[in-house]
Formats: C-alpha cells, sequence, structure tokens
C-alpha cells in the first residue's frame, strides 16, 4: 500500500489558496475601477458630472443676455 504524500497536498492546498486570493483581489479592483467607468457617461449615481453641468449653466447665461439684449431693443 502506498503511503501519502503529506508535502504534495499540502503544496496543492496553498497555491489553491493563492490562486483564490489572487481572484478576490482582481474582483475588488475591477468593482473599484467600476465607478470612474460610469463617470465618463455623464452621469455618476444619478448625479450629474461637474463639467455637465457647467455647460447648462453657460447655456442659462448666454439665453439670459439674449432675452436682456431683446428687452433693451
Amino acid at each position: 500500500m502506498a503511503k501519502p504524500n503529506y508535502k504534495f497536498a499540502k503544496r496543492q492546498k496553498e497555491l489553491a489558496k493563492k490562486k483564490k486570493k489572487e481572484e478576490k483581489k482582481q474582483r475588488k479592483l475591477a468593482k473599484a475601477q467600476e465607478p470612474f467607468d460610469t463617470a465618463e457617461d455623464g452621469e455618476e449615481n444619478g448625479e450629474a458630472v461637474e463639467g455637465a453641468v457647467e455647460e447648462d449653466s453657460q447655456d442659462t447665461v448666454d439665453d439670459t443676455a439674449e432675452e436682456n439684449k431683446e428687452t433693451a431693443s
């Protein structure tokens, strides 16, 4: 009868743990990167991105300036 190779079993168990830990680390990194990817679409978590707000406020300023010119004439 062959005796068990405990060192081999231990090494395989350590490699499995290391692989699982690395996969978990990759998932966490991917999850951390996810919110930054959505910022490129113009909105993040239902809130407008700062640059988009500035553009909208500039349009409002332009519209107000045009209205003032019309009423002054």
